[in-house]
């Protein structure tokens, strides 16, 4: 077995599969991505229907990296007529055909666009997650864990369950589910999450005692840790959510309306840290996003196995979400690979992070029927010896905002993981001073060098 003992994630923000990388192998046939042919209808009052087929736009601008534009719907009913159409419910089969009606159904009084939702990307346009996708391996049977919003999806990330809640705002705060950070940390294991600016991992209960300790800054900490070598065995990394009009930095979550051309600067920090750092040949990162966002994705959800009591809400949890981009980064894995589980079982989606790190470190049974389920991402590294070595760095054009698109941003309403998010931080104190400490150290450092 691969010599592995770092497990790096970083989990970004409501992109659907198709939207990123369904172009990735356009005449592959193992390869499960766009023709280009699929469509959606819209239906008119009179009750007939367009068609809207998936497009793209040729010139990768400012403002075409941000489609869609306004945010499409991600509440539990929004997505369920995405799956099921419009009018229709579970007890049909699953069509992908209400992405089109629902965004223009959308309760903000606006006028939208309805190929908004149909929109997708080039390998050219998204060359930094498409190049690893390339160089690596790439999941295209890899699912959101639940047809919800942002916050449940994270916490199957981080539990294997979400506590019975489907929307964000029914998610008591904080949360009560014991995580498998504490896990790994009473086997000897090490973690830490990496941020920018509100983790939203400091919202469970069970972390608060490692607030002050194991939440760290992605810069300087993560960047300094992956080229030292000195990574621990499961790190989580948070995009950042929020405009700084203080920073001037924009989100880099790639939550659209967010420009992505920010989030394919952040996923190759990540990749040339860990690239060039001494834990390479021991390092498996995955990338992935915590759910589509209400983005068009042609392959309908399978079935899924609930994760157990309690059911809150009256949802069982036995269908996945729709399906989301995950790209697979290790020297043990061949380039150019598509990785699917095996035939018959379960498909990839968030509690393989689980599964993955049960089954590396060891840390007892599974805590969920759910996880317990889970494909791992072991089988992926295949090789003999950890020789791809991948590109050497990626090169990616810095582009920073503006004063002007920082205002923007901030007059933008917040999206629902946003609103959300604001609530925990008002009773965890030590996160806060911590996230400020790091900032404001980091901003003198900053300015010292820049007088310099």
């Amino acid at each position: 077995m691969a010599r592995i003992e770092h497990i790096v994630v970083l989990m970004l923000e409501n992109r659907s599969f198709d939207c990123m990388l369904g172009r990735l192998y356009p005449d592959c046939p193992d390869f499960d991505g766009l023709r280009g042919d699929e469509a959606n209808p819209l239906t008119l009052p009179d009750g007939s229907h367009q068609m809207i087929r998936v497009w793209n736009e040729p010139q990768i601008t400012p403002e075409n990296a941000c489609i869609p534009d306004p945010d499409p719907g991600e509440l539990f009913d929004d997505i369920t007529m995405q799956i099921f159409g419009l009018g229709k419910g579970p007890a049909n089969p699953p069509t992908m055909s209400g992405f089109v009606d629902n965004y223009v159904r959308q309760p903000d009084g606006g006028s939208r666009d309805p190929r908004a939702v149909m929109h997708y990307f080039t390998p050219d346009q998204v060359p930094v997650i498409s190049a690893l996708a390339r160089a690596f391996g790439v999941c295209d049977r890899w699912f959101g864990a639940a047809p919800c919003q942002t916050w449940p999806n994270r916490l199957f990330a981080h539990t294997g369950a979400a506590g019975g809640r489907v929307n964000n705002e029914a998610i008591p705060l904080p949360f009560f589910l014991r995580t498998v950070f504490t896990r790994l940390g009473r086997c000897g294991r090490s973690w830490k999450v990496y941020f920018h600016d509100l983790p939203q991992t400091a919202a469970l209960l069970d972390l608060w005692p490692r607030l002050l300790t194991n939440f760290l800054l992605f810069e300087p900490d993560f960047i300094g840790d992956a080229r030292n070598g000195t990574l621990p065995n499961y790190s989580f990394i948070e995009p950042r959510y929020f405009p700084s009009i203080l920073s001037g930095a924009p989100p880099n979550d790639e939550h659209p309306p967010h420009n992505v051309m920010y989030g394919e600067q952040l996923i190759a920090s990540v990749y040339n840290a860990i690239r060039g750092g001494a834990g390479w040949t021991r390092t498996l990162l995955l990338i992935t996003y915590d759910e589509h966002g209400g983005c068009y994705d042609h392959v309908p959800p399978p079935p899924a196995v609930p994760p157990g009591p309690p059911y809150s809400d009256g949802f069982t949890f036995d269908r996945y979400g729709v399906r989301v981009p995950a790209v697979v980064v290790s020297p043990w894995i061949p380039a150019g690979s598509v990785i699917r589980p095996p035939p018959g079982g379960a498909p990839f989606d968030h509690t393989s992070i689980l599964a993955t790190l049960h089954k590396l470190f060891e840390i007892g049974p599974p805590p969920t029927a759910r996880v317990a389920a889970a494909p791992d991402l072991l089988m992926a590294l295949t090789l003999d010896r950890p020789d791809n070595s991948g590109p050497q760095c990626l090169d990616v054009s810095e582009t920073s905002a503006d004063r002007e698109e920082i205002r923007a941003l901030l007059r933008l309403e917040r999206n629902g993981h946003q609103r959300r998010l604001r609530h925990p931080f008002a009773r965890i104190p030590g996160a806060m001073a911590r996230a400020a400490g790091h900032f404001h150290t980091h901003r003198r450092r900053k300015l010292t060098e820049s007088a310099e």
